[in-house]
């Protein structure tokens, strides 16, 4: 099968690519959109380890990841790992967003960049610059493992992790997901649910 395209993936929700994922594959929803009506982003990790109180590692990717590539952080959520400067780089390289599990600054800047950045809280005091880690390693983000080249999909929905070597199957579960409820009026789709939900019920022995 080809692998699908990132106009492909973006098409579909986080929601459907539930039907091929386990709920460990979800980001924490703790680590949120930092502006309202952010929009779907999908591609390949690149992924980022930042020390305690430092965000050196950050600020050296965006000068390493492709364009097309997706930076996720392991970082400290004490301090700010990135401000809008560092954003706006980023953007003008071809970076598509930042998934950091920590904090960032300068949000109205991000914000009128409309750079999609996922993070835990803004944080007014930036890291330090002295630690640096190897990239592309495997990080742990939001409670999931995410090794590089994994691929994210983010929205307002949450954000899903699909490890690079299940793409194939988790996107045609999804999209078969997708084509299926497009189909269905929601008429129809009342009348299965309610079938389901009384069979349910009747197998526990509930009754009213």
């Amino acid at each position: 099968m080809t692998k699908p395209s990132i106009d492909k993936l973006l098409a579909i929700s986080p929601c459907e690519y539930s039907e091929g994922l386990s709920s460990e594959q979800f980001i924490s929803p703790a680590i949120r959109a930092m502006w309202p009506q952010i929009p779907r982003i999908a591609g390949p990790a690149f992924t980022v380890k930042c020390g305690k109180g430092d965000h050196l590692s950050l600020h050296a990717a965006i000068y390493r990841a492709q364009p097309g590539d997706i930076i996720v952080v392991e970082a400290d959520p004490k301090v700010a790992s990135s401000g809008g400067n560092v954003c706006a780089v980023a953007q003008n390289r071809g970076i598509i967003g930042f998934i950091i599990d920590g904090a960032i600054r300068d949000i109205a800047e991000v914000r009128a960049l409309k750079f999609p950045v996922y993070a835990r809280h803004t944080m007014p005091k930036p890291a330090a610059k002295e630690q640096i880690f190897p990239f592309n390693q495997p990080i742990y983000c939001g409670g999931v493992t995410v090794n590089a080249g994994d691929y994210i999909i983010a929205d307002e929905e949450g954000i899903a992790v699909i490890p690079k070597s299940q793409l194939d199957k988790v996107y045609s579960l999804a999209k078969a997901r997708t084509d299926k409820d497009a189909q269905m009026s929601l008429a129809e789709w009342q009348a299965q649910h309610s079938k389901k939900v009384e069979s349910k019920l009747k197998e526990l022995g509930y009754s009213d």
